[in-house]
C-alpha cells in the first residue's frame, strides 16, 4: 500500500471526528490511519484528560504515544474538574496548531458532549457552584438520585425525559441550572458557534451486531482486570484528597471498583456492575451518534475500513482544495 501523504497546502485540511461507543475499536483505526496519512490523535475522552488514571480509561501506552502524537491526555489531575468549554479551548487550538505542521487532526474519543460542544458550542449556562453541587449530593445520599430526578421531572421535564434516574452527573448539573438561573435548562438559548474550523469528516464506527459490542466490553474489562485496574484505583482511594463524588471518579469503573473497596461488594460483583455499566455508557453514546448529522457508519469488523476510510479523508482534502 502507498503510505505517501496527500498533497497539502491550499485550504485547511479536513478534520476527522472518529466517534464510537467504548470498545468499538477507535483506536485501533486511529492508528492504522496514522500509519496511512500525516495524522495527529486529539484525544476526546472526558477521563484520559487525568493524570494516574490509565488502565481503566484504556489510555495509550508510552510506546504508542511516542511512536504516534497524541494530544489532550493527562491534562490534569483528578481532583480537578475539566469541563466540555475547556475541551472545546483546547483541542480547537490543538487542531489548528496540527493543521499548521501540514497535518490532519484525527480526533478519537467516545465523550459525545465533547464532540458536540465542539462542533455547535455551549449554551451560556451558569457556572459550576461547588457548594450547591455539595449539598444536592449530601441530599442524593440520603434519598437517592432517582427522587432527585423526580424533582427535576416536576420542573424540567424535558430534560428529565433525557437523563436516566441515576445519571448523577447530569441530575445534579441540571437541578444546579435550575436553582442558579431559575429557569430549566431546556430553557436556555441553544448553543451557538463551535470551535472547529475549516472541513470536517465524521466517521463513527459501530459493530453490525450488538452482541458482538458486548463481548468486546466484557473482554476488554476483563484485560483491565488482569493490567492491575483494582491497585491502579487503590492508589487514587489511597491518596485521602479524592471521593466517590469527583467527576474523574464518576468515571465507568472507577466508580464501581472504589465502592468494592468501601466494601459495598465483592469483587466479582463490582467487575460484573463494571461491565453492566460500560454497555449502558455504549447505548447512550449510541444514542447520541443517531442524532449525529452527516456522519459516515463504518463497521470495524470490515476488513478494508481503514483502505476505505483513507480514501473518504482523501476525497474530503482534495474537495477542501488541498
Amino acid at each position: 500500500m502507498d503510505l505517501t501523504p496527500f498533497s497539502l497546502a491550499r485550504a485547511p485540511l479536513p478534520a476527522v471526528l472518529l466517534m464510537g461507543p467504548t470498545a468499538s475499536g477507535k483506536s485501533q483505526l486511529a492508528l492504522a490511519l496514522c500509519q496511512q496519512l500525516p495524522c495527529e490523535i486529539i484525544s476526546v475522552d472526558s477521563a484520559q484528560v487525568y493524570r494516574g488514571m490509565d488502565i481503566g480509561t484504556a489510555k495509550p501506552d508510552a510506546a504508542t504515544r511516542a511512536r504516534v502524537p497524541h494530544h489532550l491526555i493527562d491534562l490534569c489531575d483528578p481532583a480537578e474538574a475539566y469541563s466540555a468549554a475547556r475541551f472545546c479551548a483546547d483541542a480547537a487550538r490543538t487542531a489548528a496548531q496540527v493543521r499548521a505542521r501540514g497535518r490532519v487532526p484525527l480526533l478519537v474519543g467516545g465523550t459525545m458532549l465533547y464532540f458536540r460542544a465542539l462542533q455547535q458550542g455551549l449554551s451560556e449556562l451558569p457556572p459550576a457552584d461547588a457548594a450547591l453541587r455539595e449539598t444536592l449530593s449530601r441530599e442524593a445520599g440520603r434519598i437517592g438520585w432517582p427522587a432527585l430526578h423526580a424533582r427535576l421531572a416536576r420542573h424540567d421535564p424535558a430534560t428529565a425525559a433525557r437523563l436516566h434516574p441515576n445519571d448523577a452527573q447530569r441530575i445534579q448539573r441540571a437541578l444546579e441550572i435550575l436553582e442558579r438561573s431559575g429557569r430549566p435548562a431546556s430553557r436556555h438559548a441553544p448553543p451557538s458557534g463551535g470551535g472547529l474550523d475549516g472541513p470536517v469528516v465524521k466517521l463513527a464506527l459501530n459493530p453490525s451486531e450488538r452482541r458482538v459490542l458486548h463481548q468486546r466490553i466484557a473482554a476488554r474489562f476483563t484485560q483491565m482486570m488482569r493490567d492491575g485496574f483494582v491497585d491502579e484505583v487503590a492508589n487514587l482511594r489511597a491518596r485521602g484528597d479524592l471521593s466517590p463524588e469527583l467527576p474523574s471518579m464518576r468515571a465507568v469503573g472507577y466508580r464501581q471498583l472504589w465502592a468494592h473497596l468501601d466494601g459495598a461488594w465483592d469483587l466479582p460483583t463490582a467487575v460484573e456492575r463494571g461491565i453492566a455499566a460500560t454497555r449502558r455508557l455504549a447505548k447512550r453514546q449510541l444514542t447520541w451518534l443517531r442524532a449525529e448529522a452527516g456522519l459516515t457508519w463504518c463497521d470495524p469488523h470490515d476488513a478494508a475500513l481503514a483502505r476505505r476510510v483513507r480514501e473518504r479523508i482523501e476525497g474530503a482534502a482534495v474537495e477542501a482544495g488541498c
